[in-house]
């Protein structure tokens, strides 16, 4: 559940709100000799400015396939190369899209929450055989059931404020 949690964080992190993160780009998949490699594994990544990303591949041969990754990406950013270094201007956010992108964190969320029930139930139906199988009482299977429902409401809880946070940054202009 936990688990859940952590990637909800790192795939909201990539969903821009109008300022520069470098975590918008480093998980970026880029074809590296035919592997997808993360951005971050290939180049530096700065924030010079409020609104601009800075990426320095350590390896100037894989400019031009960091470029393609950041073009194919659904990022809706534009890379200027000045052929050492690719500067990534982040254009201010529309009305339409900030309410785009907050339906994109409620979809994220829900997929998270769902991941929480998913590990709930297969809990729920592990404690239900250990139950039959008489490896545990009545008592402690109804004890562990209710626990589980505590964790689970717990991380559903924190996948809301998470999101909730993610959508009021993203509607702040």
């Amino acid at each position: 559940m936990q688990s859940a949690v952590r990637v909800l964080n790192e795939i909201l992190a990539t969903i821009r709100t109008g300022r520069a993160s470098p975590s918008l780009v480093e998980t970026l998949q880029v074809d590296y000799f035919g592997q997808p490699t993360p951005l971050n594994q290939l180049a530096s990544i700065s924030v010079p400015e409020a609104r601009m990303l800075l990426v320095r591949p350590f390896d100037v041969s894989t400019l031009k396939e960091i470029e393609r990754a950041i073009l194919s990406s659904d990022l809706g950013l534009t890379p200027n190369s000045d052929g050492k270094t690719i500067r990534l201007v982040l254009p201010a956010l529309t009305e339409e899209r900030r309410r785009e992108l907050t339906k994109v964190v409620g979809t994220r969320m829900e997929e998270a929450r769902v991941a929480v029930r998913n590990v709930r139930r297969d809990v729920h139906n592990l404690i239900r055989d250990k139950e039959r199988e008489t490896d545990i009482t009545k008592d402690e299977a109804e004890r562990a059931q209710k626990d589980l429902q505590t964790i689970t409401d717990r991380n559903v809880e924190e996948i809301a404020k998470i999101g909730q946070q993610k959508q009021d940054e993203l509607m702040h202009v």
